[in-house]
């Protein structure tokens, strides 16, 4: 099986990734956010003017104003802290508690998170998976990329990538997260959009990418 043997050579090239890079799960959510339409050291910048002590009684009490001057970095600031207004109020709901969150089906929490503005289905996602570890497949446009370049017929929407993988793997959460995050670290590495280093890709041998 492909999506498996794809797997197993990136888990033997980069093992553990300790994806995703965040201090708290909250601070998972606000980067879900804030990595929309940018890269990811304009979010830390982002981060870092948030203050060492992000949390979610921060963003709902700071001034909007000052909210969109601390996340400017990651441009598109004036959308964003309304996103990360939005789904603080959200998580409020659950008294800011992983736990109670947990405890409800992933259908449901992801129903709810797809409701709060800003919230398209990758942010959905990765807030479910790496903030409150739902077994639930991320996709973003490095899976579509590997997708299209090995091939895997995985189809070209959103859900039928994300049914795709999760058909084709066993259902875990840390599965699916180590996928990611060697998906998108094989991306920025060898499977990059132009001028691709296919022959020292770990997944070489099982892609038929033409340089």
């Amino acid at each position: 099986m492909k999506v498996r043997e794809i797997y197993d050579a990136f888990a033997a090239h980069y093992g553990d990734l300790q994806w995703w890079p965040a201090r708290t799960p909250y601070e998972v959510m606000v980067g879900a956010v804030l990595t929309q339409n940018t890269n990811w050291s304009n979010v830390e910048h982002a981060i870092r003017n948030l203050s060492d002590d992000l949390s979610p009684e921060f963003i709902q009490d700071v001034d909007m104003d000052a909210l969109k001057t601390m996340i400017k970095p990651a441009g598109f600031f004036n959308q964003k802290a309304v996103y990360l207004k939005a789904i603080t109020a959200w998580y409020a709901q659950y008294d800011y508690s992983v736990q109670k969150v947990q405890q409800h089906p992933l259908a449901k929490i992801r129903k709810e998170i797809l409701s709060v503005k800003g919230a398209g289905k990758e942010t959905a996602d990765s807030v479910l998976l790496y903030a409150f570890g739902f077994p639930t497949f991320v996709v973003d446009a490095y899976t579509q990329r590997l997708c299209a370049r090995v091939p895997l017929d995985a189809g070209k929407n959103y859900d039928a990538v994300k049914t795709y993988f999760e058909t084709h793997l066993d259902v875990s959460a840390k599965v699916y997260n180590h996928y990611h995050a060697y998906i998108v670290m094989n991306a920025k590495e060898y499977c990059k959009k132009t001028n691709p280093n296919c022959a020292q890709c770990p997944i070489a041998v099982l892609c038929k990418k033409m340089v």
